[in-house]
């Protein structure tokens, strides 16, 4: 299921499921600043960093019957920071074990309360306002491209009025 996790209103508290799907879009200059020493620790590892493919699915109109659309290159890992910690989990498109391991940091360390709320405003809210302009960026790039078919209809009507009035 889609999750609009970028077009949620900024003054609500993001849930697992939202800031993972941040993270795994998150680009890597902005995890390794603002996970600091965190990105700089030795994780146990549950599953190390793999990479594989993953079969991606679409539905016809939205709502139609599931098709295979291709295969995407994925990285996912899992681990835990200390003994008794919270286990981060990351899947990321692409090849990148760097961007993987440190969003499973960053998921590890948003599931602890006493650092969710720092991590938030280093971390969540630069990366929302990086995804929001990426989006505006593509929105602005399809609007230049964008064809009304209004006028083309409007004259079209226009010349089949002329032939009647005669």
């Amino acid at each position: 299921m889609f999750h609009a996790f970028d077009t949620e209103p900024s003054g609500r508290p993001l849930d697992r499921a939202q800031w993972m799907a941040m993270l795994a879009r998150a680009p890597l200059d902005l995890l390794e600043p603002a996970l600091g020493a965190h990105a700089q620790g030795v994780p146990l590892w549950l599953r190390a960093p793999e990479t594989g493919l993953v079969m991606v699915q679409g539905r016809a109109g939205g709502t139609g019957e599931r098709f295979n659309v291709g295969e995407v290159t994925v990285t996912r890992c899992a681990l835990r920071l200390d003994a008794g910690a919270a286990v981060g989990v990351a899947y990321v498109l692409g090849r990148s074990h760097r961007h993987a391991q440190l969003a499973a940091v960053a998921d590890a360390l948003l599931q602890d309360p006493a650092q969710q709320a720092a991590l938030s405003t280093q971390l969540l809210v630069p990366v929302r306002r990086h995804l929001a302009l990426q989006r505006a960026r593509r929105h602005a790039r399809a609007q230049s491209s964008k064809v009304e078919f209004f006028t083309v209809a409007r004259e079209a009507g226009g010349a089949d009025d002329e032939e009647g009035d005669e």
